[in-house]
């Protein structure tokens, strides 16, 4: 930071005349080209550093101020050059405040003792009790925090990470807080043991204590009114305000919590919401959002979920506590008013409706409506397929990843359809099979682990497994053969399918985010048990090798798929094969889309009009519901279903006319 020196006579002597004060002046040191014009009625203790202070500074509202300190307690601090301080009620104390941060109406900002500002925390999650907690650290990831919870089978790997992470905690550890650069810290009360990163802004805070706000200048965190934190870690782009009661928490990149939402050892992951509601020791994976009052969220683990008003669960009943924990799988939904009681694991892209009080596992049968009646269970596979709710939702993911910092610390895979999903329908469709032929066929209802299933759901449910698999295999091989760069002879398509590796067979896993094969994940945790990988960025980056290596293992695992399907390996398909598959294709993503407008359209029915035009008759209320809605087909989304199925149909056509022209 440049050369200090002491203060000389007359600038002590003009420090005193604008009412500033100092024990012993001999304490304090000042930059070699500091200026005393701008400081006045500060009370100066113990070892105090100070910078110039030469810029002009444009506050809220247009007002113009040039950057130094006035009406504070200054003790213990090194002030850098341009900060503007001013109107502190108490003191700072112990605080490093770098360049170009304005402080001003705060009450106190103080650190004491030595801390590690949140880091190293212990985060009981998923379960009440304890037994998975997770300790928290500026850099932690989904995919990391999501193994030292789940994980806890793999004892020394769960030790080795601890051990990395407490390490990690000391280094970070100090006397002295920290406020980076260009940092706003205004109108707020109690600040104890912080570290604020360069760019956040705080504001109208009422309390943050023992934490860390990460944030930098391309994508700034915000802490807002009301707030009250403490034991937490910010990550960079999240935004805390609107009264927020945090407690031991970890809010992660783009992730926002407002309302008055409260929540308590819980971990919330890339792109999270929470509004009014509550959350307690939950693992909120990347887009796990909640918007209303009376939603609770306890004691388990989500991703890519959406939480109806009222959605509530239950961690105990009522013997030995709150023991008991759930697992919703990616994509899961709760519609108004629904209940589990857990312990209960809810297959990928679920919809829950009404209260379950039977402890149902329905991981084995993704895509499904779980539904209550008659105070019975209810379970129908693979509707969720045909739902208009689930491809919008796959949509608008990627476009609502708000993340901007340089590092994006959660692996994200958006694919709807993927190894993880398809080998689950692979499984729901021989489940079903077998249901099927051991109950007979003409069972009305078919018993499944705490639920009922329809013959009619059952039926339709293997068909709609059937069309996943074959939309997700044609994808992959269409893919495929469009990146070989020349197809003139069978021999160019045997080659072209040939995979590149022997990585991606066997069962895949979802790792909070993240679609990888469980090869690589236990070959990760092998590593990290036998000190191949160690340090944390060891870890991050193992992880990162085999996100960005998911389309060359994804192709290994549709390859042995596809096998499977049609009784030949791809290395060994000639043109004819491939039009066979592309043919079964196009005829599944079209009765799929087909299925989508359907469904779409149902929100347009003379039905879905009621309560849009109040007064006249139906021709004035499909005109009122016109103008509001529009007409059906210049929907966004009706017109973006119709695009697909031209462009689908499209590109079957053009590849089964380019293997029309392959010779042998």
């Amino acid at each position: 930071m440049g050369s200090y020196r002491k203060l000389t006579a007359d600038e002590i002597l003009t420090l005193e005349k604008q009412y500033c004060r100092c024990a012993d002046w001999g304490a304090i040191e000042v930059a070699s080209d500091f200026s005393p014009l701008h400081i006045h009625n500060v009370n100066f203790s113990g070892q105090v550093k100070l910078g110039k202070f030469t810029k002009t500074i444009t506050l809220p509202g247009g007002l113009r101020r040039n950057t130094g300190i006035s009406n504070a307690n200054i003790h213990n601090c090194d002030i850098r050059n341009n900060v503007y301080i001013n109107n502190i009620c108490s003191s700072i104390a112990s605080y490093v405040v770098d360049e170009d941060s304005v402080i001003e109406n705060v009450d106190i900002l103080v650190t004491e003792g030595k801390c590690s500002f949140g880091n190293g925390v212990r985060v009981n999650v998923i379960n009440e009790m304890g037994g998975r907690e997770v300790p928290i650290y500026n850099e932690l990831s989904a995919q990391v925090a999501y193994i030292i919870a789940l994980y806890r089978h793999r004892p020394e790997v769960i030790k080795q990470l601890f051990k990395l992470i407490d390490e990690y905690a000391e280094a970070q550890s100090s006397t002295m807080g920290y406020v980076g650069k260009n940092v706003h810290i205004t109108n707020s009360r109690t600040l104890r043991n912080m570290v604020f990163k360069d760019s956040c802004v705080i504001n109208g805070v009422y309390k943050l204590g023992d934490g860390t706000i990460n944030s930098c200048p391309e994508d700034p965190t915000y802490v807002g009114q009301g707030v009250i934190a403490s034991h937490f870690i910010a990550a960079e782009g999240s935004k805390i305000a609107d009264s927020v009661i945090i407690d031991h928490c970890f809010v992660g990149q783009g992730c926002r919590l407002g309302k008055m939402y409260s929540a308590e050892n819980s971990l919330f992951f890339a792109n999270s919401v929470g509004f009014h509601g509550e959350a307690c020791s939950i693992f909120a994976g990347p887009f796990t959002v909640t918007h209303h009052k009376s939603t609770l969220l306890i004691a388990a683990a989500y991703s890519f979920f959406n939480a109806g008003s009222g959605s509530n669960q239950s961690n105990h009943m009522y013997k030995l506590g709150p023991i008991h924990q759930g697992v919703l799988e990616r994509g899961c939904k709760t519609a108004s008013d629904s209940y589990l009681l857990w312990p209960a694991k809810i297959g990928a892209f679920t919809v829950v409706m009404g209260r379950h009080d039977r402890n149902s596992d329905t991981s084995a049968l993704p895509f499904s409506y779980l539904i209550e009646h008659d105070n019975q269970s209810f379970l129908a596979p693979g509707v969720n397929l045909r739902s208009v709710g689930t491809v919008r939702d796959a949509q608008k993911w990627p476009k609502r990843d708000t993340r901007k910092a340089p590092q994006k610390r959660d692996l994200i895979n958006f694919n709807l359809l993927s190894p993880f999903t398809i080998h689950k329908m692979v499984k729901g469709r021989n489940l079903l099979l077998r249901l099927e032929q051991h109950s007979g066929q003409t069972s009305e209802f078919y018993s499944y682990h705490s639920t009922l299933i329809r013959r009619g759901a059952l039926t339709r449910g293997i068909k709609l497994y059937e069309m996943g698999i074959t939309k997700f295999l044609g994808n992959s091989l269409i893919s495929r053969l469009e990146k070989a760069q020349s197809l003139k002879t069978s021999k160019d398509i045997r080659c072209a399918l040939q995979p590149d590796s022997q990585v991606g067979l066997g069962e895949w896993m979802d790792i909070s985010g993240m679609i990888a094969p469980q090869t690589e994940i236990t070959r990760l945790l092998d590593d990290i048990e036998n000190g191949t990988l160690a340090t944390l960025k060891d870890v991050l980056e193992r992880f990162e090798l085999a996100h960005k290596s998911y389309y060359d293992y994804e192709w290994t695992w549709a390859a042995k798929l596809l096998r499977y399907s049609y009784g030949k390996m791809p290395e060994n398909f000639t043109a004819e094969d491939v039009i066979k598959c592309v043919e079964l294709w196009k005829n599944s993503v079209v009765e799929l889309d087909e299925m989508l407008y359907a469904d779409a359209k149902k929100e347009f029915t003379l039905s879905a009009m009621t309560g849009f035009g109040v007064d006249g008759d139906e021709e004035d209320k499909q005109l009122d519901f016109e103008q509001v809605r529009g007409p059906f087909e210049a929907n966004a989304f009706v017109a973006e279903v119709t695009s697909h199925i031209a462009r689908k149909t499209g590109l079957g056509n053009n590849m089964i006319e380019r293997m029309k022209k392959i010779k042998e």
